[in-house]
């Protein structure tokens, strides 16, 4: 009854079953008290992982595990791992994910963001039509700020196809809004099939678009998924009963850097770069 009280459920289910195991191999109380907590601890930490996996909204096929990092960009993949384990996310800092439709942008992604579930971190998968319907509902009804507080609870949020999203100018303002709040503090990633210099399309106003930028690049990460659709790949590989291609290849690679933001690009027929544009 007191362990039910003090809410250690799972001490109180083991205690008998390593009291026993205790006494079997001599442990000391000690012992078996760190033992019985260590239980109690991972418990919650998978329970607190479980809740935030049904939270999070990610596609629960887009993982690490599924990725086939042979077909990503040699660039990209060396970055991958990095990403994969966190750092980003302590510091603030944004992953931005530019390439044409096909490229493995929302897989990417996804990926880091079920491994930063799996390290105990808080995040929100969504597509950006969805987020902005969300944020405008919220201003309508007058409780916008509770909603950026609700959202601000996400170590980080994974904005997808932000590219499709032809904002009106109160789409526009909430949309802004919402980088502006987590700027410097909480980490978004992005994925985008237009590069920076068609962001207009996006805000609209070029003072606007020019801000909007200016405050993702200052600390991010931006990655280039060139090559190939590894959709039409899939779908020969699939005519071809799983004979198809070794995947995006490039030709040369670089890393190129603006104040604030590492660009990983890799050339190899992209469509255009990702342009910090002319601020």
């Amino acid at each position: 009854m007191m362990l039910r009280v003090l809410k250690l459920p799972t001490v109180n289910r083991h205690a008998e079953e390593v009291a026993l195991k205790a006494e079997h191999e001599g442990w000391s109380f000690g012992q078996y008290l760190r033992h019985l907590v260590a239980l109690e601890l991972e418990e919650r930490r998978r329970s607190r992982i479980e809740r935030n996996q049904r939270a999070s909204g990610l596609p629960g096929e887009k993982t690490l595990a599924t990725l086939n990092r042979k077909r990503l960009p040699a660039p990209v993949a060396k970055q991958l791992a990095t990403l994969c384990e966190g750092g980003f996310v302590e510091r603030g800092e944004n992953v931005l994910l530019f390439g044409l439709p096909g490229r493995g942008k929302t897989h990417v992604a996804c990926a880091i963001g079920h491994e930063l579930l799996r390290r105990g971190r808080r995040v929100l998968f969504t597509p950006t039509y969805a987020l902005v319907q969300r944020l405008l509902g919220a201003k309508r009804e007058l409780r916008l700020e509770k909603e950026l507080v609700e959202l601000d609870g996400f170590d980080a949020v994974i904005l997808d196809d932000i590219g499709y999203v032809q904002q009106s100018r109160d789409e526009m303002e909430v949309l802004f809004t919402f980088l502006a709040e987590r700027y410097e503090r909480k980490s978004v990633l992005i994925t985008s099939n237009l590069v920076f210099s068609e962001w207009n399309r996006i805000f609209k106003d070029p003072m606007t678009t020019a801000a909007a930028i200016d405050r993702l690049i200052h600390h991010a990460v931006i990655l280039e998924m060139t090559g190939g659709s590894l959709r039409a790949e899939q779908a020969e590989e699939a005519m071809q009963g799983g004979e198809g291609h070794d995947g995006a290849t490039t030709t040369t690679a670089a890393t190129t850097t603006t104040p604030g933001a590492t660009t990983t690009t890799a050339s190899a027929g992209v469509q255009g770069e990702a342009e910090v544009g002319e601020m």
